[in-house]
């Protein structure tokens, strides 16, 4: 179980008080999470040689997050990543959300001109982790339904980082929720690199095409002969740029990759990581896959992804333009995310997995982040 230390972390621009939450194992390993936008402000462990590294992409205050424009770290919903025309039909009535994206705003994306990530949750100390909640109101967004959400944030000793998110809503609608955390395992800081040489893996054999808004229209393709296929450790920027039409519309790796069936090798059993397993979120979740395996050389810091939702977005950071933060300044794919959801564009495309929270139900998901260290010979 980690220690939870609570601090100020600054002020919103209306005056309220945002906290810091920080969670530390017995290796030393820490993890900070803000009640602005349920961020995940840092990961900070020792890599190969025993330098404590910050992996994560972000900011040292409140105010800073609140000028953000990329999502850094935030916990993105009702609906993370895109809905052409920003319209869905829930119960044969059609509802219009925000529209903040596109050539020319046409669609939504990330819960509207304010989502979740831009929201101030409650937060507490739960059980050595960090239980985040926030009440979206009808119409917010766009959406229906009064939507209860609930994120805890959990570290155990073996750097597992465990995301488990809970909603509930008065009335059907929308649910797809993930966090938008950029991931340099080079370390983040002073003279912060590119992650072009990070080497990157996929469990899955296809993905969805998408055109150039990055809306998919339900085609699945496979990933064998591609550019696509990263189903072995592959430098991030071997690739990137090829002649290839999909990669050429994105500006680089911006697409949803759909998860194999994976057995994971994390093991979630009641009571793992410490947590009671008697808490209201569901710690224990059956359909856990691995999505994701990255690597480092420089530091010999390693990332795995498991998650139950049945899609990835590979995002390479390719329209970061200059954010400072952290004594370094995020230039163009000097981060890559790794975004667990249901498959963009849903509504349009039946086939999908629809992203629906019925009234009455409770909407659950889990992922999780291991951070290692490679062996050295």
């Amino acid at each position: 179980m980690a220690e939870v230390k609570k601090e100020a972390f600054g002020h919103l621009s209306d005056g309220r008080e945002v906290l810091l939450f920080t969670l530390r194992n017995t290796k030393g390993t820490e993890v900070a999470v803000t009640t602005y936008g349920a961020r995940l402000v840092s990961w900070r462990a020792f890599d190969k040689d025993f330098v404590k590294r910050d992996v994560l992409l972000g900011f040292t205050s409140a105010e800073e997050y609140e000028k953000d424009t990329a999502s850094i770290g935030g916990l993105v919903g009702r609906h993370a990543n895109r809905i052409a025309g920003g319209r869905v039909t829930l119960g044969g009535k059609e509802y219009q959300l925000e529209l903040n994206t596109g050539s020319k705003k046409q669609n939504h994306i990330h819960g509207g001109l304010k989502g979740f990530h831009c929201r101030l949750w409650e937060g507490q100390e739960d059980n050595g982790g960090v239980l985040l909640t926030y009440h979206a109101a009808d119409g917010e967004g766009g959406y229906p339904g009064n939507m209860t959400v609930h994120v805890r944030y959990g570290l155990s000793n073996d750097n597992e980082l465990l995301i488990s998110y809970e909603a509930t809503s008065d009335a059907d609608t929308v649910c797809n929720l993930t966090n938008h955390a950029y991931f340099n395992l080079d370390g983040v800081g002073e003279g912060l690199g590119d992650v072009l040489g990070q080497r990157i893996q996929l469990f899955s054999d296809s993905f969805t095409w998408a055109d150039a808004e990055s809306l998919p229209d339900g085609r699945i393709l496979p990933v064998e002969g591609t550019p696509m296929d990263l189903r072995k450790p592959t430098p991030i920027g071997a690739h990137i740029d090829d002649d290839y039409d999909e990669l050429k519309l994105a500006g680089g790796y911006d697409h949803n990759w759909i998860i194999r069936d994976e057995k994971p090798v994390v093991e979630l059993e009641p009571g793992a990581f410490g947590y009671d397993p008697a808490c209201p979120i569901d710690y224990t979740a059956e359909g856990l896959k691995k999505a994701a395996y990255a690597e480092s050389d420089k530091t010999g810091l390693t990332l795995t992804c498991y998650t139950t939702l049945p899609g990835l977005q590979f995002y390479t950071g390719n329209f970061l333009h200059g954010e400072a933060g952290k004594g370094a300044v995020f230039g163009r794919r000097t981060g890559f995310c790794l975004e667990t959801q249901y498959y963009p564009n849903a509504f349009v495309n039946p086939s999908f997995p629809q992203p629906v929270l019925r009234k009455g139900d409770t909407w659950r998901a889990q992922t999780i982040f291991v951070l290692g260290r490679k062996e050295t010979k």
